[in-house]
């Protein structure tokens, strides 16, 4: 497999080099010197390989198949540098002055350790841009550069710390584990609806040799533990954690600080760079190429063979040629065979056609017979209807019956309240008499003893007499005329009462006007739903459900439904109102065969509107039914049906028992049907009865009640289209509107008028207490009067008038009493005329309607007889010409078979040639034609093959060649582009490694002239090194020439500031977000270091999005840090630390 290429990836836009986010994460640990690339050409040559002179040029593989590197142009280089030079300097001029930014992803937030290396638990966060982790030697330092490798997939050996995971688990312990966690946010996150903010990448490895991933979401979810996961993840992120450019080691660092020779620094610029892994892959990709070019030759000498035996095959062929003569007569043969067949079918067609003609007249008579014993019936059914009509205009008997039982109930009633009325008068007038004898008394007496007070107080007693007969006069005049107003307020009362309930009862009736516009309301938009789909009648979105439904995978077979679909009534006028009500409900059921899909039609049906339809489980069976259904005459729900579809009918004659209901057209000819049939059974009729008669004798009926207006199922059944009924609808609206406009007025008219009355009462209502206030006041000044006039009488006297007065009063009472009873007993009287009178109409009705009844009962019952006997006859004579007809069915179906297989064999007997008058009998052909062939074959054995043998062995040969010639084309061709694109391929790479090198050296100048120094750095492509040519700040003050110094003898100190200048310079040209560097300050003064820490901190600050981890065993107090850098302090060497304690400045 290929390596994967990483291009150089630049911080400034206006440089060209586009970048890739690929990095390399293989396991191989090859540090050869990389092989520079170059351009190549390609030479050919023509050869002519067959006998139509086609040329295929195969290049020769004798060229160097390495990619050797050219030295380049001086005058070009010179020229490129001059041109971009600048633009680099003023790019990174730009950017030192600007802050950089924060990476949104693929740098470190934390590292993890358990029992790795020294540590038995270590843990820390780094800062996002600048992280320095100072310690002591021994303090653990170096193991976190080392577990960062390991935990995203480096090899142990890449880590200089030993060489192989095992040797990083802590002394005496079997598992350590490494975990890492990466930022993953922004635009480009990687899976982030996975992941979310931050990917936890954790590694356990064992003293086994056992290692596993887990690939982890912050809130601790497993995403993957697969290691290609983790190289997708580098490859996004463009972590390349093998690159010694990224990570570098303690050992790595060291070395390329201190003792790194020129070549060797030039491996590491290719392979940090990645140009050195472009480089192999380009190699690889030209020796494949060469390699083919010298398959393709060696296939190329394969074409004269399959020329040489086609050759070959073409003689045998010309040989063969001379048979043809013998084979031409097997044709003749073969051609008259053919025609010879075509004529015997031919005369067994004509034979069949015969027969045909004969059963299609028998056909002809039976169907005559039908037709007239059909014209019977047709006389007959006219006859039934109208009798039937006859006795349907006539009416129910039901409802004059039960008015005449309510009459006499009214009757009954009225006659014991009048003989109640007489005994209670009785008693009234016997206790009149004995009141009036006992006053005609008291009377006398009183007059007996005035007569002895005569000549006592007499002036006196005449003017308290004179005013108090004044006084009962006034309030006699009072009290009638209060009686009067009682009377007025109790009319107006009543009359308010009588207009409220009128009113009720007119709202009453309005809000179920009101209730019957919005039912129409809703059959109009039903309507308007069947206008757009035939399917809205049986439930809400049906096409969508069925859509659904068939989208669907089901365990068993596809859903029926709903059943409305396959059900037709064949009268709809006549049973459509009473099937809408017995069958209706059924119409939007759906049946399955498999309880398993049950969940899931319900949720489809719940989802359109259709959760109440109502869903059957049942296998496809389709069951003989006809023991369950009564005789040919008699109608059944089933019979009145057309249902289309043989599994849905089973599904109603199982749960409707349609096959046994029987149909009737009123409740009287229902229970007349079931008698005749005995044994029992049910009938529904067409004015909405349930009529059962039980098999042990006995029956009962019972009301069916009519559907709303409201409901769904009332579009079912019907004869007319969406559109007629929509207008139908709409004109019962319009009416129930006309109507309630109608009742509107008149309640509003009621209400004016219980208003006036309701005020009338209370007008009447004060006038009636002012005047009880009055007639009280008389009241007590009669009984005052009466007080003093009592006085002067005698206590026998007063004791006398107290008698009469009571006497008077009791018999006032009575007289009240009886004229009550009068008026009541007057007010039943006239009630229980009309009762008498209707009752009487009534008895006479029901006399005339029964005697009528019986009579046209007895002419329907005499015309069902006849129109019985007519449908004997149609059965009788349609099976016959059913019989018939099948017979002529099958005839035709044999003349069909035969005529088709004449027209067949005509066909292909005229495609395999021209038509032959009179050939021969058959077996005439045959014999002399198997004759021939026995011939032909003769001579074909002698030859070894036949000649259509010769004939596919030539097409073969003829195939291979050009198929050959074909393939080594196109392969030619395919090889020859790609050479042609690795070609353009290495130009680019060129191109890569020029820019990469400008951008180098331009850095490498400013970093120097951090700390005062001048230097250039340089490329020596072909040799394969790399030079560092640098002016120190004393060297300027003693060397007049200012010569720039040899590495070799520059400092310690210098020569690694050096170093880190060329580092930082080639840091610029990768694209790798984390940057790490170990121990790099080792051979520094104190000065030296001081400059490089400040530069790389500015050169971090500076950076967009690049973190930096630097590891340092040096005192850190004297170098002033800004908020972008986070300093970790590691404890000193104590083995067996648990968390890590770190400052951050």
């Amino acid at each position: 497999m290929a390596k994967r290429r990483a291009a150089a990836y630049s911080d400034d836009e206006g440089v060209a080099g586009p970048s890739s986010k690929r990095s390399r994460t293989t396991e191989s640990d090859e540090d050869e010197a990389p092989r520079a690339p170059r351009a190549t050409t390609s030479k050919g040559k023509k050869a002519a390989q067959n006998e139509d002179a086609d040329a295929i040029e195969i290049d020769d593989d004798d060229e160097d198949g390495s990619v050797a590197a050219a030295a380049p142009d001086a005058e070009a280089e010179r020229k490129f540098e001059e041109d971009y030079e600048e633009k680099i300097r003023e790019g990174l001029m730009s950017k030192s002055k600007t802050q950089g930014g924060i990476a949104e992803m693929g740098i470190i937030e934390s590292i993890e350790m358990h029992q790795f290396m020294c540590h038995k638990y270590l843990t820390f966060s780094l800062g996002p841009q600048i992280n320095f982790i100072v310690g002591h030697n021994g303090s653990g330092k170096s193991a976190s550069l080392s577990a960062l490798t390991v935990a995203l997939g480096g090899k142990a050996t890449s880590t200089g710390r030993g060489s192989g995971l095992k040797s990083f688990i802590r002394e005496g312990q079997s598992v350590a584990e490494v975990t890492v966690m990466l930022k993953n946010q922004g635009e480009e996150a990687y899976r982030p609806k996975d992941y979310g903010r931050s990917i936890v990448i954790t590694r356990r490895f064992t003293r086994e040799g056992a290692s596993s991933y887990k690939i982890k979401s912050r809130e601790g979810k497993v995403v993957s533990t697969k290691r290609e996961e983790l190289q997708a993840i580098c490859d996004h992120m463009n972590i390349q954690v093998d690159n010694p450019m990224n990570i570098l080691t303690q050992d790595s660092a060291r070395q390329f600080l201190s003792a790194s020779t020129p070549a060797d620094k030039y491996k590491f610029f290719l392979k940090g760079t990645q140009l050195s892994q472009l480089s192999e892959e380009y190699q690889t990709c030209m020796e494949n190429i060469s390699q083919t070019s010298k398959v393709l030759k060696r296939k190329a000498e394969v074409l004269p063979d399959l020329e040489e035996a086609l050759s070959e095959v073409r003689g045998r062929w010309n040989e063969a040629q001379k048979a043809v003569e013998q084979k031409t007569k097997v044709d003749e043969l073969k051609k008259e065979l053919a025609w010879a067949h075509v004529a015997s079918k031919q005369d067994e067609l004509t034979q069949q056609l015969n027969e045909v003609a004969h059963i299609n007249h028998r056909v002809e008579k039976c169907e005559g017979q039908v037709r007239q014993a059909e014209a019977d019936r047709v006389k007959c059914e006219a006859k039934v209807n109208n009798l039937e009509a006859e006795l349907e205009s006539l009416g129910s008997l039901e409802a004059l019956r039960q008015r005449k039982e309510e009459l006499a109930v009214h009757i009954k009633e009225n006659k014991a309240s009048l003989s109640e009325f007489r005994n209670d008068e009785k008693a009234i007038l016997e206790s009149k008499s004995l009141v009036d004898k006992m006053i005609a008394e008291t009377e006398k007496q009183i007059q007996e003893e005035q007569a002895r007070l005569e000549t006592r107080s007499k002036e006196k007693r005449e003017r308290a007499t004179s005013k108090l007969l004044e006084l009962n006069t006034t309030l006699a005049e009072d009290e009638q005329n209060l009686k009067h107003l009682v009377e007025e307020r109790q009319r107006h009362i009543a009359e308010a009462e009588s207009v409220k309930a009128e009113g009720a009862r007119l709202s009453q009736e309005r809000q179920e006007l009101r209730g019957r516009v919005v039912e129409c309301e809703e059959q109009i938009r039903r309507c308007g739903e069947m206008e757009k789909s035939k399917l809205a009648q049986y439930g809400s979105n049906m096409d969508r459900l069925l859509a659904d439904i068939n989208r669907a995978q089901w365990y068993g077979q596809r859903p029926v439904g709903p059943f409305g679909m396959f059900v037709k009534v064949k009268d709809p006028e006549r049973w459509g109102r009473l099937l809408r009500v017995v069958i209706g409900g059924a119409m939007g059921n759906f049946a399955i065969t498999d309880a398993r899909d049950r969940p899931a039609l319900a949720k489809l049906l719940k989802d359109s509107g259709n959760g109440r339809s109502q869903i059957i489980i049942s296998e496809v069976d389709l069951f003989d039914y006809s023991e369950g259904e009564p005789p040919q005459d008699h109608l059944t729900i089933l019979r009145a049906l057309e249902v289309s579809d043989e599994y849905v009918l089973r599904q109603l004659v199982n749960n409707l028992h349609i096959e046994g209901t029987l149909l009737a057209s009123n409740r009287a000819e229902a229970d007349r049907a079931l008698l005749t049939l005995g044994g029992g059974g049910v009938a529904m009729a067409a004015d909405l009865y349930r009529v059962v008669r039980f098999a042990e004798g006995g029956g009962q009926s019972s009301v069916i009640n009519d559907l709303r207006n409201n409901d769904p199922r009332q579009q079912l059944f019907r004869n007319s289209n969406a559109a007629a009924e929509k207008r139908r609808w709409e004109g019962q609206r319009d009416e129930f509107n006309a109507r309630l406009t109608t009742l509107d007025q008149r309640i509003a008219e009621l209400q004016i008028t219980y208003n006036a009355s309701k005020k009338a009462a209370g007008d009447i209502e004060r006038q009636e207490a002012s005047l009880n206030r009055k007639t009280r006041t008389m009241k007590t000044e009669i009984n005052n009067l009466q007080l003093e006039l009592n006085e002067d009488l005698p206590v026998n006297i007063q004791t006398l008038q107290a008698s009469l007065e009571a006497s008077r009063a009791e018999k006032q009472s009575i007289m009240d009493q009886y004229e009550d009873l009068l008026q009541k007993k007057a007010k039943i009287q006239n009630d229980q005329r009309p009762y008498v009178e209707e009752s009487e109409n009534l008895r006479k009705q029901l006399a005339r309607h029964s005697e009528r009844r019986n009579e046209i009962q007895e002419r329907l019952s005499a015309a069902v007889t006849e129109r019985m006997s007519a449908d004997n006859s149609i059965r009788h004579f349609m099976s016959k010409a059913d019989t018939e007809r099948e017979k002529l069915a099958n005839a035709e179906e044999v003349a069909k078979t035969l005529e088709a297989e004449f027209e067949a064999w005509s066909e292909k007997a005229a495609k395999y040639c021209d038509p032959i008058a009179n050939p021969r009998k058959v077996d005439v052909v045959k014999r002399n034609l198997e004759a021939v062939e026995a011939a032909l074959a003769e001579r074909e054995k002698r030859q070894g093959a036949s000649i259509g043998d010769i004939a596919d062995e030539l097409r073969k040969k003829e195939n291979a060649l050009n198929t050959a010639r074909g393939e080594l084309k196109a392969l030619h061709s395919l090889n020859k582009a790609l050479r042609q694109s690795v070609k353009e391929r290495l130009a680019r790479w060129h191109e890569f490694r020029r820019h990469i090198a400008l951008r180098c050296k331009v850095y490498f100048s400013y970093h120097l002239s951090n700390r005062g120094y001048f230097g250039k750095v340089l490329f020596d492509h072909v040799g394969g090194t790399l030079n560092l040519k640098v002016q120190t700040d004393d060297q300027t003050a003693t060397q007049a020439e200012g010569k720039e110094k040899d590495p070799r003898s520059l400092s310690g100190g210098e020569k690694s500031f050096s170093t880190i200048c060329l580092l930082l310079s080639l840091w610029e040209s990768i694209g790798c977000p984390i940057r790490c560097l170990d121990e790099f300050d080792v051979f520094m003064d104190a000065v030296n270091r001081r400059i490089s820490m400040k530069m790389m901190v500015d050169t971090a600050n500076s950076s967009k999005g690049k973190q930096f981890i630097l590891i340092t065993p040096q005192d850190m107090n004297t170098v002033n840090f800004g908020p972008t850098v986070r300093v970790h302090q590691m404890e000193d060497p104590e083995r067996g630390q648990a968390t890590l304690a770190f400052h951050h400045h």
